[in-house]
């Protein structure tokens, strides 16, 4: 059996000549096998209609195998020559001769570099498509974050406007000017708390001095 691959062919055919080669050879052989246990079985019948054969069917079996075998041998040795045949000037396909679906490289021709560079610059661009595609992931987990933190600063802002209403129906004017005096106010409640607190621990000093 050849061992050259035939791709072209194979391309042409959608199988390969090889394998075509091989089943017609079991095809033969399952033919041939199949022809002898016939042949068998008519030269039975007819030794049973010869009154007195000493012929019996052991000894008819073990001739057929060997009659099988002497064909097979024989056909072996045929194959291989039709085989070369065959592959060489049926399923062959002459070097310049180029299929329908390979007209294309014959319009733009190109070489192993020009081929090389192209399958270097489809894997950049495969890598820049990667990139891109984990940026994008970034960046809508950083919208998603943004949406959350301008829906809370919406609540934030939905209780100032509440708190300004409130301001405004008890008469305490502009709830901005409002909440700037009480920060103002709380800031001289903490100072005079802190006074406080040093004052005390100065007289409990002072206590335990004495």
């Amino acid at each position: 059996m050849s061992v050259n691959p035939m791709a072209y062919e194979t391309q042409f055919f959608g199988f390969t000549p090889q394998t075509c080669m091989l089943r017609i050879y079991f095809a033969f052989q399952d033919y041939l096998f199949e022809m002898m246990l016939v042949v068998e079985g008519v030269m039975l019948k007819k030794l049973d209609s010869i009154p007195g054969c000493k012929i019996s069917p052991p000894q008819i079996r073990k001739c057929t195998e060997k009659f099988l075998l002497f064909m097979r041998e024989h056909f072996d040795n045929l194959f291989t020559t039709m085989e070369e045949v065959m592959l060489q000037l049926v399923l062959n396909i002459p070097k310049n001769v180029l299929l329908p679906e390979d007209r294309v490289q014959e319009q733009y021709p190109y070489s192993k570099e020009e081929f090389q560079a192209l399958q270097d610059e489809l894997q950049q661009l495969q890598q820049q498509c990667r990139a891109e595609a984990a940026l994008e992931q970034v960046l809508r987990a950083e919208l998603e974050e943004q949406k959350a933190v301008t829906a809370e600063l919406e609540k934030i802002l939905q209780c100032f406007d509440g708190l300004e209403n409130i301001c405004r129906e008890h008469g305490t004017g502009n709830f901005k000017e409002s909440f700037a005096l009480l920060t103002k106010s709380s800031k001289k409640l903490q100072d005079v708390l802190k006074d406080v607190e040093e004052k005390s621990k100065k007289m409990k000093q002072h206590d335990r001095l004495m």
